[in-house]
This record gives C-alpha cells, structure tokens and sequence, in this order.
C-alpha cells in the first residue's frame, strides 16, 4: 500500500507512467519471475533467508539490505584523517530517515583509539544537529515516545550505562498521539556488561527509531567483540 500510494506520487510528479511497473504477488510467483525474465539486477530487503535463496537464483546478480539488529565495528586503525568522514558515515547509519531504515545501526562497537581521538563526541555534536524543521529528524510510526523513553531507562540501570546523547522526548512539537518522538539518542553500556545473560536480550533489543547502543573495546577483548556479534 505504502509503494502503491509512493508510485502515484512519482506519477503526480511528472514520472511517465510507463517508466515503472508494480508487481504484487507471493513469493513462489515472483522466484519464477526472477528466474525467467532477463532480469539485470535485483534489489532485496528482507530476511537473510530470502537474500542466500536470491544470491543463488540470480547467480550474484543482487544487491541485499540487511535487516533487523545491525552493528558496526571499529578497529583499532584510527586515523584522524578518517575521523570526520567516519564520524558522519556514523551519524548516517544510525540517524537518517530517523533510524527507520532496515540497514540503521543499532550498536556501535568503537576501538578505544577512536573514542581518544574523539570520535564519540563527534557523532554527538552531528546528532545534535538534527531537528524536524529541516528534515534530519522526525517522528517515527512504528515505535511509541514512550517505548524509547522505557528502553532508554532500561538500559541505564545496566552497571556502568550511561546516555552519550539524546534520551529525550522531542519538545516544541505537536504529533499525533501514536507516533514516536525521539531525539536522536546514544547509549553506552559496558561490553562486559552486554555480555551478561541478564542484560544482552536487552542490549540487542531492536528500537526502529533514533536510538543505538554504543560499546568501547581494547584490543584484547575481541574475542567479546565477536561473541556479542
């Protein structure tokens, strides 16, 4: 429904209705399809199920957005002239479209060498620059103020947790009652206190809004690195 009324948007706009075509249909239908069309390219959101099932059909001929709970590892390569574009790329994973994307990050694993060239700080001050008049921040439906507001304090009474940024309702706003209004936020937890049983369902808990999690690790715990992971 989202797709259909989007496409008579573009229509509306002045795209040729002849540029675009909607195929609605199950999944068994649209595998034929794939497979008997001349087919240049295909273009995947969903289950990693799905995706292996396309790679193999297509023969490699499909560009797969992961989904669900995402992270990004930084390693111990820091580079101040990497920091600023890291930085944005950062703020881009895990803010734009306010977090609704099924590729948004949703923990940041960060080497101790970035955090000392202030790599944290950076992401907070272009976090901060995200607001609803210009765009970059916005209500999200799928997810209540509330939930965030729940989860963020959840994740606080973990040892060691602490918010970097955001954690906050937006005020100044008015939307409707159902929406999630967020800003865009950052939580810290310890990584040996992810790894806890009584805390990591809580940690990998998926927030489709602006909201992720952030951990700091030396070298010598990656093994913890990729146990979390």
């Amino acid at each position: 429904i989202v797709l259909e009324q989007y496409i008579r948007m573009l229509i509306a706009c002045g795209m040729p209705a002849s540029d675009l075509d909607l195929i609605h249909a199950k999944g068994a239908v649209m595998s034929e399809l794939i497979e008997r069309a001349p087919v240049r390219t295909v273009q995947f959101t969903g289950s990693s199920e799905v995706a292996e099932l396309l790679a193999t059909k297509t023969r490699g001929k499909v560009r797969i957005e992961d989904a669900g709970f995402d992270w990004k590892i930084l390693g111990p390569d820091a580079s101040d002239a990497m920091l600023d574009y890291v930085a944005w790329q950062s703020d881009q994973d895990a803010y734009a479209a306010s977090g609704q994307k099924c590729s948004a990050q949703s923990i940041l694993f960060a080497h101790q060498s970035w955090v000392e060239l202030g790599l944290l700080d950076k992401i907070g001050q272009l976090a901060s620059r995200r607001k609803v008049d210009d765009l970059t921040l916005g209500p999200v439906l799928t997810v209540s103020t509330e939930r965030m507001k729940q989860h963020t304090e959840n994740l606080l009474a973990i040892p060691g947790a602490k918010a970097l940024f955001g954690g906050k309702p937006l005020e100044g706003q008015s939307f409707y009652e159902g929406c999630g209004a967020f800003e865009a936020t950052a939580i810290y937890v310890p990584l040996e206190e992810m790894l806890k049983e009584e805390h990591f369902e809580l940690v990998c808990t998926e927030i489709f809004g602006p909201f992720q999690v952030v951990t700091t690790w030396e070298t010598s715990q990656l093994a913890s690195v990729l146990e979390a992971c």
